[in-house]
């Protein structure tokens, strides 16, 4: 099944959304502008409204069919973000237990860095265990502006969001 394409003018740069009718395939930063803009198809245009929802700070949870295509492992990492609440950061060290395997650390990083669809699949709410804010695809300052956004920076005690359970 063909992928058709949207693209979203976003606080944090263009988005570029790929998906069907069976769900959202994958969510990309774009550097420049699209050069064209087709029509939004029918699959996208709720991806599209969730995003400009989220943005206004109207949307904490996104309800959106997902057509995800990797490993076991990547797929059980992937659930694991999703249960990540909206404004709660955890640490790579955290989502490995979670997964089951704290000494799974650098593997659940590269699943978490190799997430194809950003922000609704959460991957910018995990940290390094020392607070710091490290890997993102999207660029670091883009996870800074998404976590700044769900209020996880601003909050006094951001540690004490975390979801450790």
């Amino acid at each position: 099944m063909e992928n058709e394409v949207a693209y979203l003018k976003s606080p944090i740069g263009w988005m570029e959304i790929h998906g069907n009718e069976e769900g959202i395939t994958a969510v990309k930063y774009l550097n420049d502008a699209p050069t064209a803009i087709a029509h939004v198809s029918l699959y996208l245009q709720d991806c599209i409204a969730q995003f400009e929802a989220y943005f206004d700070g109207k949307l904490r949870v996104f309800d959106l069919p997902l057509k995800l295509k990797g490993t076991d492992f990547q797929l059980k990492v992937w659930n694991e973000l999703q249960k990540i609440p909206y404004g709660v950061t955890i640490s790579y060290i955290d989502l490995a237990r979670k997964h089951g395997n704290a000494g799974a650390v650098r593997a659940v990083g590269h699943a978490n860095g190799q997430n194809p669809v950003n922000i609704i699949v959460p991957c910018h709410r995990v940290i390094g265990a020392n607070g710091k804010l490290t890997g993102y695809g999207g660029g670091l300052w883009r996870k800074e502006w998404l976590l700044k956004h769900e209020k996880s920076l601003s909050l006094p005690g951001l540690f004490d969001q975390q979801c450790h359970q």
